[in-house]
C-alpha cells in the first residue's frame, strides 16, 4: 500500500490530500477550496488530525460528466478586474458590490505589497446576474449608496462568517465547535467569555486544522489570523453569545483536560496499560485509580500510531483525592517537590525512600546547599 494511504479499522481506503488532490487533477489551492465548499467531502479520524479521503468519495468525483473540467469549474476564483469582465461592469463599479454585500468573497490573498486581495466564485457572480440584473446597469440604489457612504466594507465580514460557517459543518465535536467561535475573538474578549485558562489552551488542541499544512509565510499567516477576528460591536456581540452557548454544550460532553489528568490517563492507551495498572494497584488499596472519565476524551490511538507521552508512574501525577509529599491533597507535587526530584538534565528521579538518608536542613552541621547536593548526588 503507498505511504499516502491509509487502512482503517473498518477496512475503509483513506487518501491523504497531496494523493487525493493529484488523483482528482486539483491543484492544492483548489483543492483546499472544494473541501471548504463541500465539494470533497473528508473524514477526520480524530479532533485535531488531518482530512483523508475516502477512496469511494474520489471514484464519485471522477465518474461524474465532464470531468476533471466541470470539477474545476466549480471552484474556479477570480479577482477584481476578472469578475468585473465577467458581469460587463468596471472593476470599480464590481468593488461597490462587494463592499457592500453583494458577492462574498470566497478566498484572498497577499500581493507583493502585503495587501488583501479578495477572490469570488466565478459561479456565484453569474448567479448575481441572473439574480439581479439592476444591480449592474443605472445608478445604485438607495440602501448600497447609504452603506458606501458611511465607510462600510463587508468583505471581511462576509467572508469571515462564511469561512465559520463551512468550518461548523465540518466537525461534530462540540469542543471543536467552540474552538471555531473562540478564533473571531481576541485574547481580551475571548478570556471575558472563558475564563478558565486551561479551556482556552484545549481550543488550540481540537481546533479543525487546514486540509494542508499552514502557510509557510507568516505575513500570510498574520493575516489569516487579522481577517478572522470580529471587528464591529454587533459582530463581536453575537460571538461573544454563540460561544457561550457552544461552550456551555462541550462542557455538558467533557471536560476540558487539566496537566496531572492528560498524561497518564492517556498512557492507559498504549502497551504499558498492563504495567502501569499492576504498579498502581500495588502502591496501596486506600489510593484510587484513575477512571475513564478523568482522560483526555479526544480518541484512543488509531492503528500504526504511538503515543505521544510515555507511560507515568504512579503518584507521579498527583491523582485528586490521594495524600502527596509534604501533606498536601490533590494536584501536582508541589515546587520543592519537583526541585528535589529534578534530575541534572531537567528529568525526574524517583523519590529517596522515606528515612533513607539524611536531611542537611535537619542537622546543625555546615553543608551544601540541599538541591546542589541532590543534582551531585545523581552523577555518583
Amino acid at each position: 500500500m503507498p505511504m499516502t494511504e491509509a487502512l482503517r479499522d473498518d477496512g475503509v481506503h483513506l487518501i491523504a490530500a497531496n494523493r487525493a488532490a493529484a488523483r482528482l487533477e486539483l491543484r492544492r489551492g483548489e483543492f483546499a477550496l472544494a473541501v471548504h465548499l463541500g465539494i470533497v467531502r473528508v473524514d477526520v479520524r480524530r479532533a485535531g488530525g488531518r482530512a483523508r479521503v475516502r477512496q469511494e468519495e474520489i471514484d464519485r468525483l471522477r465518474s461524474e460528466d465532464g470531468f476533471p473540467q466541470t470539477l474545476r469549474e466549480r471552484v474556479r476564483t477570480v479577482g477584481t478586474a476578472e469578475g468585473a469582465r465577467l458581469l460587463g461592469i468596471s472593476p470599480v463599479r464590481f468593488t461597490r458590490l462587494a463592499r457592500a454585500g453583494c458577492v462574498t468573497p470566497v478566498a484572498f490573498y497577499l500581493n507583493r505589497y502585503r495587501a488583501v486581495v479578495w477572490l469570488y466564485l466565478a459561479q456565484e457572480l453569474g448567479g448575481l446576474a441572473a439574480r439581479s440584473p439592476e444591480l449592474l446597469v443605472g445608478n445604485s440604489p438607495p440602501w448600497m449608496r447609504d452603506r458606501l457612504d458611511a465607510g462600510t466594507d463587508c468583505r471581511a465580514r462576509n467572508w469571515r462568517a462564511r469561512r465559520i460557517e463551512r468550518l461548523l459543518t465540518l466537525t461534530e465535536d462540540p469542543w471543536a465547535r467552540a474552538a471555531v467561535i473562540a478564533e473571531t475573538l481576541d485574547p481580551v474578549q475571548l478570556a471575558e467569555v472563558v475564563d478558565d485558562p486551561y479551556e482556552r489552551a484545549y481550543f488550540g488542541r481540537v481546533r479543525p486544522v487546514p486540509v494542508f499544512s499552514p502557510s509557510a509565510s507568516a505575513a500570510g499567516r498574520e493575516a489569516m489570523a487579522r481577517l478572522m477576528l470580529a471587528d464591529e460591536p454587533d459582530e463581536i456581540l453575537w460571538r461573544r453569545v454563540t460561544l457561550g452557548m457552544e461552550l456551555d454544550s462541550a462542557r455538558e460532553v467533557r471536560p476540558a483536560p487539566r496537566p496531572g489528568e492528560e498524561r497518564w490517563p492517556e498512557a492507559s492507551e498504549g502497551p504499558a496499560a498492563g504495567a502501569a495498572e499492576r504498579s498502581g494497584a500495588s502502591a496501596g488499596a486506600g489510593a484510587p485509580k484513575s477512571s475513564v472519565e478523568s482522560r483526555d476524551p479526544r480518541g484512543s490511538v488509531g492503528p500504526g500510531e504511538a503515543s505521544a507521552e510515555p507511560a507515568q508512574p504512579p503518584g507521579a501525577q498527583g491523582d485528586e483525592g490521594q495524600v502527596g509529599a509534604g501533606g498536601r491533597t490533590g494536584g501536582a507535587p508541589g515546587l520543592l517537590d519537583r526541585l528535589r526530584l529534578r534530575g541534572p538534565r531537567g528529568s525526574l528521579r524517583p523519590r529517596q525512600a522515606a528515612g533513607g538518608g539524611r536531611n542537611p536542613l535537619a542537622t546543625g552541621t555546615r553543608t551544601r546547599h540541599p538541591f546542589r547536593h541532590a543534582d551531585q548526588g545523581s552523577n555518583h
